[in-house]
């Protein structure tokens, strides 16, 4: 289907937005800029002579850009340049309005459902998955192939449990006894996910041990992340792959926790603050804060840190 640069217009408001170009060109399909058409919509969140150099390489003809694009030295007379402010986010909004995804919906013939569950309107769940007994799971929900959901997890509303991940398993929890021998910690909390989470594929998250394991409205954890038992995290979070966050540990709103990190047990991580890449936090994170590195540090001490081992490193070559 065919549609024109003012339904873009028209679908971001004309107060969010300035344009250069024509309004009458066409789009019937959606991708990068170094994959388009002149049938393409597409976007640049760079700016600068990247900025520049993108827009005028491109064979797409209607691109959103930051405003200030619209004030380079491009080619615009057979282009249509929707300046907005943040351009991937209304790349985002254009792919949901203008294409949408087909899902498919109800529950698989192959998946497995407990006794005395409750389900939602408008849920799916899918092939080989596994539902324990006593679950509860909102409406709109989808729950894709070979997901685990143990025993008396409660699941709210447009929930996403991608394929492969473990819902509500027991954590790591032993302790020696006279012999040195492990005993097992029983858990007897469960995980209680709220509206609008995303879990992605093959992360595991453990039910609490006397507690509940929460994970907040609207938080979105990427695929191998491993979330222990009595974790809170708040709403709004981001939680990015191969992060592991350890049992107890507090996640505040609005928190973001990089690709690898480490969180240790029982930390406590305030709001709106981001954890670097790899970074391994062993103390407490103010509100705000950006933390990095093995131990984690605020990004100050961090890279004083950096500049001393590199003076060491050249102190030691003369």
């Amino acid at each position: 289907m065919n549609y024109h640069g003012q339904d873009i217009v028209s679908l971001i408001e004309t107060k969010n937005c300035k344009t250069k170009g024509d309004l009458n060109l066409v789009f019937s399909e959606m991708g990068p800029l170094g994959q388009a058409s002149t049938k393409t919509l597409s976007f640049c969140n760079k700016r600068g002579e990247e900025a520049c150099r993108l827009l005028n390489d491109t064979q797409a003809r209607i691109i959103l850009c930051h405003e200030e694009a619209l004030s380079y030295d491009v080619k615009a007379a057979d282009k249509l340049l929707i300046g907005v402010k943040n351009p991937r986010l209304y790349f985002i909004r254009c792919l949901k309005k203008f294409f949408p995804k087909e899902e498919k919906q109800g529950v698989h013939p192959t998946a497995v459902i407990g006794k005395d569950c409750s389900i939602g309107k408008n849920v799916t769940i899918g092939a080989h998955t596994c539902i324990g007994d006593h679950v509860s799971v909102g409406d709109f929900s989808k729950i894709y192939n070979s997901v685990v959901v143990n025993d008396n997890v409660q699941i709210g509303k447009n929930v996403i449990l991608k394929s492969g991940c473990v819902i509500g398993h027991d954590g790591f929890g032993y302790e020696r006894n006279e012999e040195g021998e492990l005993e097992k910690f029983p858990h007897s909390g469960t995980v209680v996910i709220k509206d609008d989470v995303e879990v992605g594929s093959n992360t595991t998250i453990d039910r609490g041990v006397l507690g509940n394991t929460v994970i907040g409205e609207n938080t979105k954890i990427d695929n191998l992340v491993h979330i222990a038992h009595n974790v809170s995290i708040g709403k709004n979070c981001e939680i990015i792959a191969h992060a592991m966050i350890g049992g107890s540990a507090r996640i505040g709103d609005f928190a973001h926790v990089s690709p690898g990190a480490q969180v240790m047990n029982q930390i406590t991580i305030g709001e709106r603050a981001v954890v670097g890449l790899g970074a391994v936090v062993t103390k407490n994170v103010q509100a705000g804060a950006v933390v990095a590195g093995s131990p984690a540090r605020p990004m100050d001490e961090f890279r004083s840190y950096l500049n001393y081992i590199k003076k060491e490193v050249l102190k030691n070559e003369k």
